[in-house]
């Protein structure tokens, strides 16, 4: 291994990328665009669900009393009252309501009576995961407002109710349950995972297209020394947009980081060596920019996507499923990334991601420098 060779094909991928502004915008404006779309408008949060209310004991006190759960909370957003189920269903069928209320106009005849009144509620489950959650969030209004009834009916009586199950909850680590502090590392991972694997293909691959790689062959440039050097650059670039990603999360997203900051370099250099080698790895099959772009989209962005954790959560996939997601590297970074933002987790607790990372770096670079080879053919 000869350090001036590797430090000679280095310095031409820095001048390549300084005049080619495509790769720059490739390597530094897109995560940043694809940080800021997925961190504002990925949200799992359901909250100001549209409702339209249909009362039709209006003149009720009791009624009025009842909606006001609905009004005063955060959760939904009433974006009309209504008088018919014409518009319920129109507004409903074209999407600009989620839901309708209907209170009957005997409402407050059952309350008063010591009856049990019963309201309708209409739900569109074409979006069956925002239905469910919508619901849930109802059936807790109406549990609240029961237990209040029954409070207020018992206290008439001069009966006071002593037994009871308190439930106490205590949210660790996310205290506000900010879906975009669960959101902003997994895209930290996607953006490093889809960009150091996509910037290293095309760069082999623009080699053979322009026929220069026949000179780099000819040179005595090793196999193994070509592969480094190449390699440097884009590992700088990807603690780039590693440091971008920190920044936005922190300071835009307000995203708090309780880890080490030492243990987050060390452990995405793993994971970077691994990215970065797997689209060298994907330049030497394809020799098209094309063709590597494909593969490296299809064998980083799909995988990293779906079957990381990222959004869906891995213990609800289909057992097979779930083995197949043991070999998606992005997997175990993003564990670690949450782990370091959110928990402040130490290497005693992600010793074992850490290990696959390696393994995979170990791999990928093995496999990339073993497949090059100093021939056209």
């Amino acid at each position: 291994m000869n350090l001036k060779r590797v430090l000679a094909i280095s310095n031409k991928e820095f001048i390549q990328i300084r005049r080619d502004p495509r790769s720059l915008a490739l390597a530094i404006f897109i995560p940043v665009l694809l940080l800021l779309i997925f961190g504002y408008a990925l949200s799992l949060d359901i909250d100001r669900v549209p409702t339209v209310i249909w009362n039709q004991d209006a003149s009720s006190k009791l009624a009025r009393d009842f909606l006001l759960n609905f009004k005063n909370s955060k959760y939904f957003k009433i974006i009309k009252y209504t008088n018919n189920y014409r518009d319920i269903q129109h507004m409903i069928d074209s999407g600009s309501a989620m839901m309708a209320l209907v209170i009957p106009k005997d409402f407050s005849h059952y309350i008063e009576s010591g009856k049990t009144s019963t309201v309708q509620l209409l739900v569109d489950g074409s979006d069956s995961n925002t239905a469910t959650i919508a619901m849930g969030y109802v059936r807790s209004v109406v549990g609240n407002y029961n237990a209040r009834l029954l409070k207020q009916t018992l206290s008439s009586y001069g009966v006071t109710a002593s037994r009871k199950v308190e439930l106490r909850s205590r949210i660790w680590f996310n205290m506000g349950l900010n879906s975009r502090w669960f959101i902003v590392p997994g895209v930290i991972a996607l953006i490093i995972m889809i960009i150091a694997a996509l910037l290293t293909s095309i760069c082999v691959a623009r080699e053979w297209e322009r026929g220069t790689m026949e000179q780099l062959i000819s040179t005595p440039v090793k196999g193994a020394e070509l592969i480094i050097g190449k390699f440097i650059p884009y590992f700088v670039i990807g603690f780039l947009d590693l440091f971008i990603g920190v920044v936005i999360a922190r300071v835009l997203f307000e995203v708090p980081f309780k880890g080490s900051y030492l243990l987050l370099i060390f452990l995405s250099s793993l994971f970077l060596v691994g990215a970065l080698s797997q689209g060298i790895l994907i330049s030497t099959v394809a020799r098209t920019q094309l063709l590597a772009s494909q593969l490296a989209t299809l064998t980083t962005f799909i995988p990293a996507m779906l079957l990381s954790g990222f959004i869906y959560p891995i213990f609800n996939m289909p057992q097979a499923v779930q083995i197949v997601t043991y070999f998606v590297p992005a997997r175990y970074y993003i564990i670690i990334l949450r782990g370091l933002f959110l928990k402040g987790n130490g290497i005693d607790v992600m010793w074992d991601e850490a290990v696959f990372l390696f393994l995979f770096a170990f791999l990928m670079f093995g496999l990339s420098i073993r497949k090059f080879k100093k021939k056209v053919f």
